[in-house]
């Protein structure tokens, strides 16, 4: 089973899922240029990671990845007790952080630099942080329940850290967010964090 990522990137999630799985994997590090090339072209057209090549099977996007895991490793249960709910509660999480939080990044990473008024650019990004903000008030809500998302740790949590890593780069405010503080704290202290990071060649602290 290969993973292939880009430092920075949300691929680091899938990371962290095969850290804590506990099963041999492989990861590729290329850089972000690498995805334009042929060979690259053939795993995934859309020029994004992570991409996952487990015998020839190759699979891509985050949240399809991230099940395809919870459910081949059933044992490291990161997909929820095995009822109907615990998994529905663990996708409606991993849904918001895919498909609301993470595209709500885009302004804040170049998506409205084409724009030629300087003033319009940084209300593209004002609105973005603000946008931010809420979802990680949400979060934090979340968090004062539980150490994790859904109680125990799932495929949910990596991505919640990864665009947690995101808002400290581009300045979110999470001021006043303790609950978030302290799951940002517990995920740094995982063994299989820890080590993930350090092999997608992320400082530790930021």
């Amino acid at each position: 089973m290969k993973l292939y990522s880009f430092a920075g990137s949300c691929a680091l999630a899938t990371h962290i899922a095969l850290e804590w799985i506990g099963k041999p994997y492989e990861v590729k590090m290329i850089q972000r240029d690498d995805l334009q090339k042929p060979e690259m072209l053939k795993l995934n057209p859309n020029h994004q990671v992570p991409i996952l090549d487990e015998d020839g099977y190759v699979l891509v996007e985050n949240a399809a990845i991230l099940n395809y895991l919870a459910d081949k490793f059933p044992t490291a249960k990161l997909g929820g007790d095995g009822t109907p709910r615990s998994r529905a509660e663990i996708n409606r999480w991993l849904a918001i952080i895919n498909s609301d939080v993470h595209p709500a990044y885009k302004p804040l990473f170049g998506a409205t630099d084409y724009l030629e008024d300087k003033a319009a650019i940084e209300k593209t990004h004002a609105n973005a942080r603000k946008v931010l903000r809420k979802y990680f008030e949400e979060f934090n809500a979340q968090l004062g329940k539980h150490d994790y998302l859904t109680g125990s740790r799932s495929i949910a949590d990596p991505y919640l850290f990864v665009v947690l890593r995101w808002a400290k780069a581009v300045k979110v405010d999470l001021a006043g967010l303790d609950n978030l503080k302290r799951f940002e704290t517990r995920m740094r202290a995982d063994a299989g964090v820890a080590k993930a990071l350090k092999a997608q060649g992320l400082d530790q602290l930021h």
